[in-house]
């Protein structure tokens, strides 16, 4: 019985028009397609039977056309090894795109720092594929069918990881959530988004943090206005003032000062949503890295009806997971499930039943322990090296998350930025995260992130650091 095209071999896409026979059209074909890289060297080719039936040829033919391009050597044939693309040094699309190229045009490649100590990024390394996939596969074995299907009667997240997370929330950040006030969201940023258009015209900010949150805001409609920041964290006292109903906290560990939200100030700021029939924001972005300490409760729950408390798994996992969820107010629960329904923007059905049992298996505990552990030593390594090499320099902030700030002598932040790019360390200056109308200019700083170099390379990340201190402000010394 003829083996239909439908369950043959690997597909392949072939045009077999242009002149000659139909073995000439396929030789030319298979040629082009391994000349232009479409075809990348060490493929294997369907069988001479699978692609007579899939072009629906005779057999002879291609294995005519093959022979001829093994003759040329853009094929090899072995037995037991199939038919495959030859290693040969015939240059790709891309390597005849650089040839191409006019010989005074310099090739373009993308700048890539020796050293990443930008902030946001955990060690990516350290992601636990195993048990992750240990989880991946009791998940995908105890999943129904349906949940494969499209997600229209629940679009709010599987309720397998909003049960979850309900559990773990409570138990670990002291989060009071039902699952049915809890929407899965494809990363913070999307949540972020869901979130804009009901916020309000006017949303309060901190006066330092990312640049990304406030234009996001920006499109949605709403005008940032900058809270003042000092060591207590945000100045609450001062949301009367700015005509917002609405603020974006980061009370865990203010990003990027490092400093936690005073007791008086979360009190204070509940109160504030209450008197105006307001909302706060609470970006929880890394709560579960505390290193001297517990880590303090998660502000929602001081009135979980006027508090939207947003986490994510992108510093505790992987950002690549796209994963995030927010626990909101009865008051939002249907405007946000019906802007959720809008974008259509949900998350991969398999990620979620995966971080279900993760989370349920005790897996996910184990791994934010480890991580703690690990970025406590870098904190520690890193705060030492600067103390003993750049004594200039003062590191502030308390010990959590991923990041430390460390300032700078007044007028040094521009040129130890240059020195750090010259030197190939990413690195990112306190500036950059100041709210454009912030009248509070700051003290020079660089925002240095201990979590993305991978273990073996974190040391060497540590000493080019200190190098650029050291001459950066040796030259602005002198």
């Amino acid at each position: 019985m003829r083996k239909s095209w439908a369950t043959s071999g690997s597909d392949l896409h072939l045009d077999l028009g242009g002149p000659g026979g139909l073995r000439a059209s396929l030789t030319r074909a298979l040629r082009e397609a391994v000349r232009t890289g479409r075809l990348a060297p060490g493929t294997r080719l369907p069988s001479s039977r699978s692609l007579a039936a899939d072009l629906g040829v005779a057999r002879n033919t291609v294995a005519d056309a093959y022979a001829e391009l093994v003759a040329e050597g853009w094929l090899t044939a072995r037995q037991g090894s199939g038919t495959r693309v030859a290693q040969r040094a015939e240059p790709t699309a891309r390597r005849l795109a650089a040839v191409r190229r006019a010989p005074s045009e310099p090739a373009r490649t993308p700048a890539r720092p020796r050293h990443d100590l930008r902030t946001g990024r955990p060690d990516v390394s350290a992601f636990p594929r195993s048990a992750w996939l240990t989880s991946a596969r009791r998940a995908l074995t105890a999943a129904p069918s349906a949940a494969f299907g499209y997600d229209y009667d629940d679009p709010y997240g599987r309720p397998e990881l909003r049960r979850a997370l309900a559990d773990y929330l409570a138990r670990a950040r002291g989060v009071r959530a039902a699952p049915d006030r809890i929407v899965v969201c494809a990363g913070f940023v999307r949540a972020l988004t869901l979130l804009g258009g009901l916020v309000g015209r006017t949303v309060a900010v901190e006066s330092r943090g990312l640049w990304v949150h406030r234009d996001l805001l920006a499109r949605a409609g709403a005008r940032t206005v900058p809270l003042p920041v000092d060591d207590r964290g945000a100045d609450v006292t001062a949301l009367p003032g700015t005509g917002a109903r609405t603020v974006l906290l980061t009370p865990a560990h203010q990003f990027p000062t490092g400093v936690p939200l005073h007791p008086d100030r979360r009190a204070a700021v509940v109160d504030w949503a209450r008197s105006v029939g307001g909302l706060v924001l609470e970006d929880d972005y890394d709560g579960e890295f505390r290193y001297d300490r517990r880590s303090v409760g998660a502000l929602q729950d001081l009135d979980p009806e006027r508090v939207v408390y947003l986490g994510t798994a992108s510093k505790s996992l992987a950002p690549g997971l796209r994963l995030a969820w927010m626990v909101v107010p009865d008051q939002l629960v249907d405007g946000v499930r019906a802007a959720r329904r809008e974008t259509a923007d949900t998350c991969g059905t398999l990620d979620q039943l995966t971080l279900a049992d993760f989370v349920e298996s005790g897996a996910y505990d184990r791994h934010v322990r480890a991580m703690r552990l690990r970025y406590r030593h870098r904190r520690d390594h890193l705060v030492a090296a600067l103390a003993e090499r750049a004594p200039e320099v003062r590191v502030t902030g308390i010990a959590a998350g991923l990041h430390v700030v460390v300032e700078l002598p007044p007028g040094t932040e521009e040129e130890t930025l240059r020195a750090a790019r010259r030197a190939g360390v990413a690195v990112e200056g306190l500036a950059r995260f100041r709210h454009p109308e912030s009248p509070d200019t700051g003290p020079d700083g660089l925002v240095v992130g201990y979590g993305a170099p991978p273990e073996h390379a974190f040391a060497a990340a540590v000493d080019a650091l200190c190098r650029v201190l050291r001459d950066a402000l040796g030259r602005a010394a002198a």
